[in-house]
C-alpha cells in the first residue's frame, strides 16, 4: 500500500499545547475510524508553523478526504516513493 507524506501548514504548530494537540489527535482517529481500515496514520512531526505526518493509504484522495472531515490542512500531499538513511550508504 502507498505511503504518504502530507504537509498541513499551521501556523503556531509549535505553540500548540498539549491538550491541543491531544485534540487534534483524537478528532484525526475519529475520522480514521469512520473512514475504515484501509487509511493508516503512521506519525506526525510538529514543527513551528507546520504539522507534517505520515499517512498509509490506498491514493492520495483518501488522505485529501481523511482531511476534509476532519477540517484540517493538507497543503500538500506526495507519495514516498523511496526511503533512504545513512544504513543506504552501506548498500
Amino acid at each position: 500500500m502507498p505511503k504518504f507524506l502530507i504537509e498541513r501548514n499551521i501556523p503556531g504548530a509549535g505553540k500548540l499545547s498539549g491538550e491541543a494537540l491531544q485534540g487534534i489527535s483524537q478528532k484525526s482517529c475519529s475520522v480514521l475510524r469512520s473512514l475504515g481500515p484501509e487509511i493508516e496514520w503512521v506519525e506526525s512531526f510538529v514543527t513551528d508553523d507546520k504539522i507534517t505526518c505520515v499517512y498509509i493509504a490506498p491514493n492520495a484522495e483518501m488522505i485529501r478526504e481523511h482531511a476534509q472531515q476532519g477540517g484540517f490542512p493538507a497543503d500538500a500531499v506526495m507519495e514516498i516513493r523511496a526511503t533512504i538513511s545513512p544504513a543506504t550508504a552501506q548498500g
